[in-house]
């Protein structure tokens, strides 16, 4: 099994006769902001928060990034602020502060284009109070995505993303009693197929611009028997023999005109190989080290 798996070193492993090994792509921590709707276009299907829950979704679908929850963080923040209450039971159980994950990358859109042109070919035929016309419609959407630097707020990479979709044929319609008949879902529709294209091309633009960004974690705590536990596991892409740099974080660099953190500088301190994957944490063993690891330590992937 070994002498496969170093067959097809280039994709999954780089290093097989020492037993290391390093993973093809661990996943990255991902948010997504409401997306800023600056079309003409209104109505009840609210086009900012329905962007956002359509390229979640789709993020996650993707099985390539540990998206986290923004739209609905009033509510979770609700829900622990309920929790540390006098009104809360005191059994253990429910939401606990101070747990909530930070993204490394936040994916912000505006909506700059939503447009749908109908045309109808003649009045159509009608019999028994059910009508036949021919119609058409044309749909186009555009997007344009930025990824954003969550620790510094950089803007590291931005794109036009577009969908464009249209449909023809007889269309069938009836009003019995004020019901309306033959209104497909929102996804049938040349709307809802353009905004899934669009949505489909944005994940492919994040998870290209995404792939040169270098994936980060940090030490949770160094144990009694000296095992540095990582805070990433399986739900990360985290394998077992998966090389981590470890750094120690320094200070902040500063911007003194404008105040903005450009970033921290670290000071590398060797390697550690992950000996035992969890769901949702990992344990390393210190394979070169010039300073004990200790909590709050940076670790990134050697790949």
């Amino acid at each position: 099994m070994r002498k496969l798996a170093c067959l097809f070193g280039a994709v999954f492993f780089l290093t097989c006769s020492s037993g290391i090994v390093h993973a093809a792509a661990l996943k990255k921590t991902v948010a997504v902001a409401d997306f800023e709707n600056k079309t003409n276009a209104s109505g009840a299907w609210k086009i900012g928060t329905g962007m956002a829950d359509m390229l979640t979704d789709s993020l996650i679908q993707s099985g390539q990034f540990i998206v986290l929850e923004r739209q609905a963080l009033n509510a979770v923040l609700a829900e622990q602020n309920l929790a540390s209450s006098v009104r809360a039971s005191k059994d253990g159980a429910g939401a606990q502060t101070g747990n909530i994950k930070k993204a490394q990358i936040l994916v912000q859109g505006a909506v700059t284009e939503f447009e749908e042109t109908k045309s109808s070919g003649g009045q159509g035929l009608s019999l028994y109070g059910v009508n036949l016309r021919n119609k058409s419609a044309t749909a186009h959407v555009a997007i344009i995505i930025r990824l954003i630097d969550t620790t510094t707020s950089q803007v590291l990479h931005s794109q036009r993303v577009e969908g464009d979709a249209s449909s023809g044929g007889v269309a069938f319609s009836a009003n019995v009693a004020g019901v309306g008949f033959g209104q497909d879902g929102f996804q049938k529709t040349p709307m809802g197929k353009a905004t899934q294209m669009a949505i489909d091309r944005a994940v492919q633009y994040i998870a290209a611009q995404m792939a040169a960004v270098p994936w980060k974690g940090k030490v949770i705590k160094v144990d009694e028997s000296g095992m540095i536990l990582v805070n990433a596991g399986a739900q990360s892409g985290m394998t077992s023999g998966q090389v981590l740099r470890l750094s120690r974080p320094g200070e902040s660099v500063i911007d003194p005109d404008s105040g903005m953190e450009l970033g921290q500088e670290a000071t590398v301190l060797g390697t550690i190989i992950v000996s035992e994957v969890l769901d949702k944490y990992s344990k390393a063993k210190v394979t070169s080290l010039s300073s004990p690891a200790q909590a709050g330590d940076f670790v990134e992937a050697l790949q």
